[in-house]
Parts: structure tokens; sequence; C-alpha cells
């Protein structure tokens, strides 16, 4: 049956109009990803108009086709500019613009581009093959689980500062602060608008994301008018402009546990609705710096740090489309234009959709994994143009760039507020980096700020009891890890000085994370949980074997 479905939807996939379109999807999807400010929901909407007159697996393969380029589109940016084409490649900057300023942005955009063909080729796997079993963990988060999650990636502030832990704290908290600006969504109230109108809808964040990231790199980098003479190419060296493929490929095969690790965070995040790339790809980033063997070399310019969030963020509408087509959850803003397009043309997903509607769902499945292949093929002929980006002069570029900048920001809503938005946090950037502020736990606080807050105003709305915090499996379990992970930078540092205790760390860490998970019930779950609690076992049988010695970190 299943056989039969896949040959059929493959058979309405595999025609020249409806290849081509998804073609052109593709390209705009990339082009669109690229541009700083023009947001990869924006080019999907602007996609859905021409899909009205379309049959049902044409328009959903086209848009699909937009989704996956759109995603891959923003590593051009983010690794040429230093500045993120989208929210979900903040993290692919920390490494990829080094990396490319030290004279190999060949190496980094070949990482990005076929980090991100795995990401959505493991997504896309998963996609075909778990849909039903792994949208139903969605059903299960409720506004505890959600804070308690977002609490966990708050967490992540702690590892992004580096060694300026208290500069990096400040910036979370201001991040988090900016975030209160606007209207309560909780309960209608206006917070910190001072009598100000504009201020009642808050700070955009793509505005402030763009003035953080493109204006602050853009003041910093024609400051000095000899260096805004120069192009990027004179200050890295001699740069390649081909695109080293083998290379990238030989490089993430050494990486393939990163590779395979921040895939999958990529799709559980996207599983959960209203996560998104904008989490996953800073959750995989973290996770690879904490499973590093030289995490001080993050943010230089290291392959993991480019691995990990560009393989991530491309598995995440894996992950969203699972829920989506299951349970018709959008679980991101895409995915409610999905969603949308689906209701255009007459198809409510819920559980029984895959069921109902097989040759559809089959046809949506094969179109993600189609459109990956066409995606790694089309940006490594496209990105041949964008690499001839470093040899413009930094002055020209900067002036180009933030046209976009503002074209964009202002497009998204038409409100002129949002340029000064830009220009505000773009001052606020430049003094941050001046003083040596770190700019992502800011960003972080900023992204995360508004649903911590919308979540815990929801718990308390239904009950003022505390105890589902610690009584719910899920929000007990990401309340563990949250623990583990703000005392990592201290385990990190102990470790070096080789104390004692850091040798009971991990060990305790399974041990606790196997409670919740005993909790959740079922079989899986348990299971999985007696593995967690034999791995945390094994390593204290390890660690007395080797006369409790602690090895410091290389």
């Amino acid at each position: 049956m299943v056989l039969e479905n896949v040959m059929a939807a493959s058979a309405e996939i595999a025609t020249i109009k409806t290849l081509s379109l998804m073609m052109i999807g593709v390209a705009g999807g990339l082009i669109a990803g690229a541009i700083p400010g023009f947001t990869i929901a924006m080019a999907v909407v602007l996609t859905l108009p021409f899909t009205f007159g379309m049959p049902p697996s044409q328009g959903l393969a086209t848009m699909v086709s937009v989704l996956v380029g759109g995603l891959s589109g923003g590593l051009m940016a983010g690794i040429l500019t230093g500045i993120p084409g989208t929210p979900s490649s903040v993290a692919t900057t920390f490494d990829g613009f080094p990396m490319a300023r030290k004279g190999e942005p060949g190496l980094a955009l070949g990482l990005g581009v076929w980090s991100s063909f795995f990401g959505g080729i493991i997504s896309a796997i998963l996609l075909m093959t778990l849909a039903p079993q792994l949208a139903r963990i969605g059903l299960e988060f409720n506004p505890w689980d959600y804070f308690m999650l977002v609490m966990f990636a708050l967490t992540i502030t702690a590892s992004l500062s580096g060694k300026n832990m208290i500069k990096g704290l400040i910036a979370g908290a201001m991040g988090l602060l900016m975030r209160t600006v606007g209207e309560d969504e909780a309960v209608g109230m206006g917070r910190f608008d001072f009598g100000i109108d504009p201020l009642l809808s808050g700070f955009d964040f793509i505005a402030v994301l763009i003035g953080m990231f493109a204006f602050s790199q853009l003041l910093n980098d024609v400051r000095d008018p000899k260096v805004a003479r120069k192009a990027l190419t004179d200050r890295g060296g001699n740069v390649k402009i081909r695109i080293e493929h083998m290379r990238a490929i030989r490089e993430i095969a050494k990486r393939w546990t990163v590779l395979l690790r921040s895939a999958l965070i990529g799709v559980f995040t996207g599983i959960l609705p209203g996560a998104g790339g904008s989490i996953a790809n800073i959750l995989a980033y973290d996770q690879a710096k904490k499973a590093s063997k030289h995490p001080e070399k993050f943010g230089t310019g290291v392959p993991e740090g480019i691995i990990a969030p560009e393989s991530s963020n491309n598995a995440v509408e894996g992950g969203a489309l699972i829920i989506l087509m299951a349970l018709g959850i959008p679980g991101d803003v895409t995915a409610a234009v999905m969603l949308g397009a689906l209701l255009i043309h007459d198809i409510i997903p819920s559980p029984t959709f895959i069921s109902e509607e097989p040759v559809l769902a089959y046809s949506i499945f094969i179109a993600f994994f189609a459109a990956t292949f066409m995606m790694v093929t089309m940006q490594s002929f496209m990105l041949r143009v964008f690499v001839l980006v470093t040899k413009i002069r930094m002055y020209v570029l900067a002036s180009i760039i933030l046209g976009f900048c503002g074209i964009g920001v202002f497009a998204l809503n038409n409100v002129e507020f949002d340029i000064w938005t830009l220009l505000w946090f773009g001052i606020l950037g430049f003094v941050m980096r001046h003083y040596g502020f770190p700019l992502a736990p800011m960003i972080l606080g900023v992204v995360l700020g508004n649903i911590a807050e919308l979540n815990l105003a929801r718990a308390l709305a239904i009950t003022t009891d505390l105890s589902p915090f610690v009584t719910r499996p899920w929000s007990l379990f990401f309340m563990i890890i949250a623990i583990f992970s703000a005392l990592f930078p201290l385990f990190q540092f102990h470790r070096e000085k080789k104390k004692k205790w850091t040798l009971f760390y991990l060990p305790f860490g399974c041990f606790a994370a196997s409670i919740p998970l005993y909790m959740m019930g079922g079989v899986p779950r348990p299971i999985l949980a007696t593995l967690v609690v034999a791995f945390g076992a094994y390593q204290l049988w390890q660690r007395a074997r080797g006369g409790w010695q602690v090895e410091a970190s290389g």
C-alpha cells in the first residue's frame, strides 16, 4: 500500500511543469533567504497566491521548494557578510563569518551547503517514515512544558557568553527587557510605551535582529577609512572563489555525530509548535560547543560551528511538516502558511490526513526530498556568484547591504518605526561590540522572552499551583537539563582545575534525566530511560577504573 502511494505521488511530482516550478521555487527561496530582512515566511506568503490555480500537489510542492531554498539561502549572507539572512541562520554567522574572513569562504560555504543538504535529507527520511508517531509528542506539551523548554534554551546564554559571563548575562537580560516593551499579549496592557503609540506594538524582532547584527557590523567595518576602502579579500588573504565541495564533505564526514545530533535537534524542535529554526540553530550550536573537546575555539571559525546550526535549521521544517500533516498544528509561521494553502484546496490536516489523502501526503514528502537535492545543486551554482561579493570594497558593500536591510525591514509591516528600530539597535549593537558585550545572548533574550512570558501567563491562568512545573514529566525533564546546562560553564572551568566533583557531572545528569522519562510511562521511554541510566553507570565505572583521576579537556 505504501509503495503504491509513493508511486502515485511520484507520478504527480515527476512532471516537467511541476519540476520546473519547484526549481523556480528553490531559486526564489535561495534569493529570499540571502537578503537580510526578507524572511522565508514572506517568500512563502508571496508564493501562495500563485498556487491558487494549481492542483494541490503541484501548488504545495512549489511552496515546499521555496521553503527549502529559503532555509539554506540565509547562510550566504551570514557567512559572506556576517549578517544572517534569516533568523534561523543567526548561529551560522558565529563561525561562518570568521572562517570567511580568515580567507576560506569557499570552505565555509561548502560546509553550509552540504550540512543543509544532509540535515534536510535526514529530516525528509524521518518525515516519510515517522510522521504519525513523532507528531504525537507535540500533543503532550502544555504551557508548563513550553515555559521550561524556554528556560532551558535561556541557559544557553551562559555558553554563548564565552569568558565574558557577566557581560553575557547582562546582554541576555537586556534582550528579555526589550521584549517586554509593548502590549502584553496575555492581558492586553501596554508596558514601557511612555505614551508613544508605535511602542505599543513593541520592537519588531526582524528589525532588532538586523540592527544588532547588520547595522552594527557595517558601522564596525567602515569606521576606519582605510579599512572601508578594502574588500574582504584584502583582509583575509587569498580568497578561493571555487567552493570546496570535496573538502567540505570530508570535514562533515569526520564530524558525522555533530551532523546527526544537530539534525535530530532540528526535527524535535520543529515538532514543537512555535519553536522553529530560531531556537533550533542556537540549541544545536550550543550542544556542539558543549560536546566539543575545544569549546574555546568556537567563534573563531571552526567547522562544527557551521555544521551544527545549518543541519539543524534545515531539519526543522521536516519536523514542522510532521506535526502539521498529522495534527493540523502549524509548527511555525511558514507551516501556518502551508496550512492555509491546504485549507484553500479544501484539505484539512488531521490525525487521519495521511490515511485519507495518502497520495497528497506522499507528494509533500517527495517534494521535500526532491527540493533538498535541487537546493544543493542550484546553491552550488549560485554561490559562485555570491562568493564574488567578497571582492567588493567594503564601503560600497555596506551601502548596498544597508539599503536592502532598510527596504526589507520596512516591507515587513510598512511601518516607519521599524526603520528607527533598526537604527537604534544598530547603534546599541555597535556600542556593545566596542565594550566586549556578546550580541548572541541579547538576541536569544529577544527571541525567547515573549514565548516564556506568554506560556507562564497561560500556566498561571489555568492554576496558580506551581507543582505542575515539577510533576509534569516534560516540564521536569527540561528543568533538569536546564540546571545541568546552567552548571556546564562551571563544570568546564573546574574540569580544567581538575576538581573531583566534575567526575560525577555526566553520570548524575544521566540519572536525573531518566526520572521524567520513567514518569512518561508507556514502553519506549522507560526503555530509553534504562539505557540512559546504564550509560551513566558505565561512566561511573570508567571513572572508578581510572582511579577517579580528572582529565582536563584538550
